[in-house]
């Protein structure tokens, strides 16, 4: 079968879309957007340990990333639907709204329950920021165009997580982390993306009644879904340090979870009239395997690679290096990145191929953290920075993985295909998270000198709190705890390429199906004029139903 036979007839597949200086405008607030998101995201890693020792908060320091991640993801499949009834603007003014008051909340914290409740609201403001820049893009670009726009915002990305760590270390370690969160990072960002989305126009639905509206959304779907995720995301942030795995508290919630996510799968294929998650955007098998890949992807890089997590615990705690000096350390690392998602793009959008970018960025990955086993306390700094370029590159190259999912799909679909995949990668490191803590917990445990762990309550994190300790030591204890903490990251470091490994097996389910040039031209900048040669709106119902079981070859 033709692979480009799931696309509608008469288009033109080679035709391209003039840009204005309202394209680049909206597209730069869509950067600045994405950046917004990801330097409070690297940030909060670097100044965790002072946070910690500010407010007192060694007992419930993960809940500082988990209900970010929690939130975060909870919100992603209903944002799309969102900017399908209420247009994509008025969701994304909503979300920065959200990140900003979040900020806020947090700059202003005096406990660490308070702290987190603004990383709740925070979390929530990010998820639809994430998804409405993927869909804004998808609505403005062809996917056989989009290679460059998503390797330039996936650059954005990766320079907020290069800079956040950096930035984090000068302000904790020479002002205050309250100053990073409020005046001087957040808070101008937000402003400045929330003025420029204000002044775009994009198209959206005809307006009705707020009944009719109500009555569209999906309300059993995505509280299925939000119940359900906040219960995995519950147990698996209870679980190793509030709770073993083995107890009931952990169990009863994620198996309810779980429960939960599949009743609202079947709910989705069978039941729902308007689901926020369609079956059909995972009815071929390319899709699905870039969804397997979106999942894996996510939680490697946030085990390993994400700035706020374990890659500055080596620094500060294996080194002794301060937040600062980690933050530069793990700066080039950030830097790779940016480059790497660029020429993925570029190639993607030239070749085609993003199967073979895919392997080759799963391949770097594995190549990049077996290295990473070298880093020992006695290590060299630079042979630990190679290894970090070298995974770097598999970083930047699997930002590739919507075109797998999005190539044999009606255009249609690309609002709950792209908030689908990053609920995907969002719920994954979740996953990735709790894994990684727990691996790391649980080593120190049992390797850390006992006299050492004497000082740390038992459901104490130990990673965070015992790193502003470690200066203090004699010589010979803090040795011996600095090969724990290598130990630790180094069966860290094992897992992540069993991950990788599974990874790239996943790539081999799909086809390298076309890349199109259609577009929604319901959606769009509303100075854009609406031509017939790659419009998919006229579709009858008919022609939608064919494209969807065409699409289910692949």
């Amino acid at each position: 079968m033709d692979s480009t036979a799931h696309l509608p007839e008469g288009h033109d597949s080679d035709s391209k879309q003039s840009r204005g200086w309202k394209f680049w405008l909206i597209f730069v607030s869509l950067c600045a957007s994405v950046f917004l998101s990801a330097l409070d995201l690297s940030s909060v890693g670097t100044a965790l340990p002072v946070i910690v020792n500010e407010l007192h908060g060694e007992d419930s320091f993960a809940w500082v990333s988990a209900v970010y991640t929690l939130t975060c993801t909870a919100i992603l499949p209903l944002s799309g639907q969102l900017a399908d009834i209420w247009g994509r603007r008025v969701i994304l003014l909503s979300a920065i709204f959200l990140f900003a008051l979040g900020s806020v909340i947090c700059a202003t914290a005096s406990s660490m329950n308070i702290l987190i409740g603004g990383r709740a609201v925070q979390g929530m403001g990010s998820g639809g920021i994430q998804s409405l820049v993927a869909i804004i893009i998808a609505d403005m670009v062809t996917l056989k165009e989009r290679g460059l726009f998503i390797s330039l915002t996936g650059a954005a990305y990766s320079i907020a997580t290069a800079v956040g760590p950096f930035i984090a270390g000068v302000f904790s370690q020479k002002v205050t982390w309250r100053w990073q969160v409020r005046h001087h990072i957040n808070l101008p960002l937000c402003g400045l993306a929330f003025s420029v989305v204000s002044l775009i126009r994009l198209r959206k639905p005809p307006v009705e009644s707020i009944r009719k509206q109500l009555a569209v959304l999906d309300w059993i779907g995505n509280a299925a879904i939000m119940g359900s995720t906040v219960s995995c995301v519950l147990a698996v942030t209870w679980a190793g340090f509030s709770f073993p795995w083995a107890s009931v508290q952990v169990l009863a919630p994620l198996i309810c979870g779980v429960f939960g996510l599949v009743a609202a799968l079947i709910y989705e294929t069978w039941f729902a009239t308007n689901p926020c998650v369609p079956i059909v955007i995972m009815s071929n098998r390319t899709s699905l395997s870039g969804y397997f890949g979106t999942f894996t992807h996510g939680m490697v890089s946030i085990i390993v690679f994400c700035g706020y997590s374990h890659v500055p615990l080596y620094f500060q705690a294996c080194k002794l290096a301060s937040p600062l000096r980690s933050g530069l350390y793990f700066f080039p690392m950030a830097v790779m990145i940016s480059p790497a998602a660029i020429i993925q793009g570029i190639t993607i959008s030239k070749t085609g191929n993003y199967r073979l970018v895919s392997v080759l960025g799963w391949v770097s990955m594995l190549v990049g953290i077996g290295l990473l086993m070298l880093a020992t306390p006695s290590a060299n700094i630079g042979v630990v920075i190679v290894a970090q370029l070298v995974a770097a590159v598999g970083v930047g190259l699997l930002y590739c993985t919507q075109f797998s999912i999005l190539a044999p799909l009606d255009p249609r679909l690309n609002s709950q295909a792209l908030a689908f995949l990053l609920f995907l990668r969002s719920f994954s490191q979740t996953w990735g998270v709790a894994v990684g803590a727990t691996i790391i917990q649980n080593h120190l445990k049992h390797h850390l000198p006992v006299e050492f762990l004497a000082r740390f309550a038992p459901k104490q994190d130990i990673a965070y709190s015992a790193v502003p300790l470690l200066k203090s030591l004699s010589p010979s204890l803090r040795a011996e705890a600095q090969e724990a903490f290598s130990g630790s990251l180094r069966l860290l470091w094992i897992v992540s390429m069993a991950l990788c490994g599974i990874g790239l097996l996943s790539v081999a389910f799909q086809k390298n199906i076309p890349l199109h040039r259609l577009r929604d031209e319901r959606r769009g900048l509303e100075s854009a004029p609406v031509t017939t040669e790659n419009q998919v709106e006229g579709l009858d119902d008919e022609q939608h139903e064919k494209d969807e079981v065409v699409a289910k070859n692949y």
